[in-house]
């Protein structure tokens, strides 16, 4: 039944400068109204809507203002660079530091964090072709000594 996950939403305060944002990092704006727009993450398929509003100002909290862009592991091992050439700054998000992506062993994946202009938490994520039953957590150079 279920095939995928078609849209998610996030509050913003500004929505021109949200937009600018999210077409830097490579979305595509579908739909623009007063205080509402749309960009496709995957055309057809998956969208974000942003909307401003004060609820921009609501405390971060990964349950309420976090989404996640899947990405290929070829272009995860470029994702830091990717992001830095569009003026963007990678988070640490596990007290590891930013040199490269995390990976979660015990759950195979890789990711990296980044926020937009109102604090609302993005995250590059890949799926790995092996689990590891390590919960210790790694930079994706070292996953690859041990485990590709």
């Amino acid at each position: 039944m279920i095939k995928g996950l078609y849209e998610a939403h996030l509050p913003v305060s500004n929505l021109q400068q949200s937009i600018n944002f999210y077409e830097k990092i490579g979305l595509k704006l579908y739909k623009k109204y007063e205080k509402v727009a749309f960009f496709w993450i995957e055309e057809g398929k998956s969208w974000i809507g942003l909307w401003e509003g004060p609820q921009a100002e609501i405390p971060y909290h990964v349950s309420l203002r976090h989404i996640a862009f899947y990405v290929e592991l070829e272009d995860m091992k470029k994702a830091k660079s990717w992001l830095k050439e569009r003026g963007i700054e990678v988070r640490d998000e596990f007290r590891m530091g930013t040199e490269e992506p995390i990976v979660v062993p015990n759950q195979a994946h890789a990711m990296i964090y980044f926020d937009d202009p109102d604090g609302n938490s993005l995250e590059l994520i890949t799926r790995l072709p092996k689990e590891i039953d390590q919960s210790e957590k790694m930079y994706l150079s070292k996953w690859e000594e041990f485990y590709s």
